[in-house]
């Protein structure tokens, strides 16, 4: 069945991917976008530039912090669906500007919403994070656990996001995702900067001793996992993304040299303030609730990641 679907965030990674399949499946879909400059915007626009032929594909190039131009979005195209991944994303950068990461990642999700609301939208599906955790030191993080205080200013809009969720009536699922990877992965995550740099022979810092664990995702799992959320509408839920299968940061790049046959060149730096020791989803809520779980170990997602990486006409670029 053919739904109207608004995707925030778009033209980024997981928004990419997202839409690709939205529209493989039929659907139209309005895409939100603000180019913005946290990576080369030209990265966005090659991820789009499938779509822009797609009748069933509309481009908005509009910040979710544009209440007014966002209204007129809604009121022309009078979505059934909001997933929204918009936010400004990394758990360092946070630091240096708390005050952007606050107004963006609470701020324009409660403009979304209030319209949402306005707008009669059947069902709303927010992006959150395995950040909101911070160093928990129960694992697997299960979605009912206290939670330890956030780590960086990132996780706390994250969390307040969350929260002000929770503030509405209409249905809403809340996705925790965990390191997700893949095609059109962040340049400035550990995936691409590792096998970047790997495949340059040029040195890595690796923060710590390389004992801390990621639960990395692969980007088709979470995107079956965002199609089962629109597929399995519900009240108000959080409910973790994650591989359920934590790799050591050593073992991470022991695999990145496995697949590229190139030893890793390593310089240690101390651990990151902003940093958390482990990531592990506690996953059995999105099987029971979703009928879902990942397919996809490690290593065979890092040799599609791998594969991509090599093709791409950015893989030259800073």
């Amino acid at each position: 069945m053919s739904r109207k679907i608004l995707v925030t965030g778009n033209a980024g990674f997981i928004g990419s991917n997202l839409t690709k399949r939205l529209l493989k499946l039929g659907n139209k879909v309005v895409g939100i976008d603000n180019f913005n400059d946290y990576y080369d915007p030209k990265r966005k626009e090659e991820n789009i530039a499938e779509f822009k032929l797609n009748p069933n594909f509309t481009q908005e190039r509009v910040d979710i912090l544009n209440k007014e131009k966002l209204e007129l979005i809604f009121s022309q195209n009078k979505p059934e669906i909001i997933i929204h991944l918009a936010a400004r994303a990394g758990v360092r950068p946070s630091l240096k500007n708390p005050k952007l990461y606050w107004q963006v990642n609470v701020v324009g999700t409660k403009n979304l919403l209030d319209l949402a609301k306005k707008y009669s939208v059947k069902q709303f599906i927010q992006a959150s994070s395995s950040s909101v955790y911070g160093n928990q030191t129960k694992i697997p993080f299960s979605e009912t656990d206290k939670l330890a205080k956030p780590v960086s200013p990132y996780a706390e809009t994250k969390l307040k996001a969350e929260a002000l969720c929770r503030e509405y009536s209409f249905p809403i699922t809340v996705l925790r995702f965990f390191t997700v990877y893949g095609p059109k992965g962040r340049p400035d995550m550990a995936p691409y900067l590792f096998t970047k740099r790997v495949l340059e022979g040029k040195t890595i810092t690796r923060f710590g001793d390389g004992s801390t664990s990621r639960d990395y995702t692969y980007i088709e799992d979470i995107v079956e996992g965002i199609i089962k959320a629109i597929d399995h509408p519900l009240a108000y839920e959080i409910i973790n993304l994650g591989n359920n299968q934590p790799v050591k940061l050593n073992d991470f790049i022991s695999v990145v040299e496995k697949i590229t046959k190139k030893k890793a060149k390593i310089m240690e730096q101390p651990r990151h303030p902003a940093d958390v020791k482990q990531t592990f989803a506690d996953i059995k809520k999105a099987k029971q609730l979703l009928n879902w779980q990942p397919k996809t170990d490690l290593e065979t997602g890092m040799r599609r990641f791998i594969k991509w990486y090599i093709s791409s006409t950015f893989k030259d670029r800073p």
